[in-house]
């Protein structure tokens, strides 16, 4: 089968042959029509992730993804041949991803059916970004009235926490670039979003806009230990860069650092979320899987949003 693979680290992300896996014991097999890049698979090419996860190689890249069954593992449960599913490849190990025309995934973690009114492009580029939005947000307990800061808004995890914190009714404060950032930022939703030049003093630019500080900011760029400064005493910050309670000393908050767990019932609220139209699935350019390599090029550039990949 084709795939976007990695013969070392680092190195250039590439489209080759590779043998097609089988579903192991309680696994599924995908046939994958869509997934979408994360910072995972760029610190992976990178050769970031090599110190903490075993590689192997030829090393296939991606997490997100969306098909149909193609075939089961031995004692592979809830799901039949033919089913239309979606999700995050959650192994121990990196390798066996999903930038491909095939995946194999636990059945039991990690994957989900696509609900009528959602797109199976959507549905590729949902499940990392979607879950790492919603666990943060949950984690900080953000409600109604709350002011929450989201620094990083124009990616794909931010823009979802975008739209998921208007939806509950809190006043978003957002980072961005000046220009096409900054309208894609406000575009996300109905709900007024105040955006504040992350290449300005965003200090004083939160200020202004909350005196007595926010209630809660979900750190996915910038300086941690900056934007702890922001919070009033008793706030919350969710941290989806490693950021830990030790790195603010000295100030009266909570640190959360998480790791989004893409479990079944996760999955499952966010693609019905996406079928009601309550929130949007940021895909803003879609490659072909021969074109992945253009993909990595322009992810963090100046594509904001989600980058997905047609594998079909």
């Amino acid at each position: 089968m084709r795939a976007v693979t990695l013969e070392s680290v680092p190195s250039t992300p590439a489209v080759t042959e590779v043998d097609t896996p089988r579903p192991a014991a309680g696994e599924l097999l995908v046939k994958v029509a869509a997934a979408s890049l994360n910072g995972i698979d760029i610190a992976t090419a990178a050769g970031y992730t090599q110190a903490f996860m075993e590689h192997r190689f030829p090393l296939v890249l991606g997490q997100d993804f969306a098909g149909v069954v193609e075939a089961l593992g031995e004692g592979a449960e809830g799901f039949a041949v033919g089913d239309a599913v979606f999700g995050v490849v959650m192994k121990p190990f990196l390798g066996a991803g999903s930038l491909a025309e095939y995946v194999t995934v636990p059945a039991g973690h990690g994957v989900a059916r696509i609900p009528a009114g959602v797109t199976t492009g959507d549905a590729g580029a949902l499940g990392v970004a979607g879950a790492t939005a919603l666990v943060s947000l949950d984690a900080m307990a953000v409600a109604e009235g709350e002011t929450v800061l989201i620094s990083g808004a124009s990616g794909g995890v931010g823009a979802l926490a975008v739209q998921l914190a208007a939806g509950r009714g809190a006043k978003v404060i957002a980072t961005a670039r000046p220009g096409a950032q900054t309208d894609f930022v406000t575009g996300l939703t109905g709900a007024e979003v105040h955006v504040v030049d992350f290449t300005g003093d965003v200090e004083s630019q939160v200020r202004a806009i909350a005196p007595d500080g926010v209630d809660a900011v979900l750190h996915l760029a910038g300086d941690g230990a900056a934007l702890a400064a922001l919070l009033r005493p008793g706030g919350q910050l969710a941290s989806a860069t490693g950021l830990t309670q030790d790195d603010v000393k000295g100030h009266d908050i909570t640190v959360h650092t998480i790791m989004g767990s893409p479990d079944a019932q996760i999955l499952t609220s966010l693609a019905e979320q996406v079928a009601s139209g309550a929130l949007r699935v940021p895909v803003t350019a879609t490659y072909p899987l021969e074109q992945a390599t253009q993909a990595f090029a322009g992810f963090g550039a100046s594509t904001p949003g989600k980058i997905a990949v047609s594998c079909s």
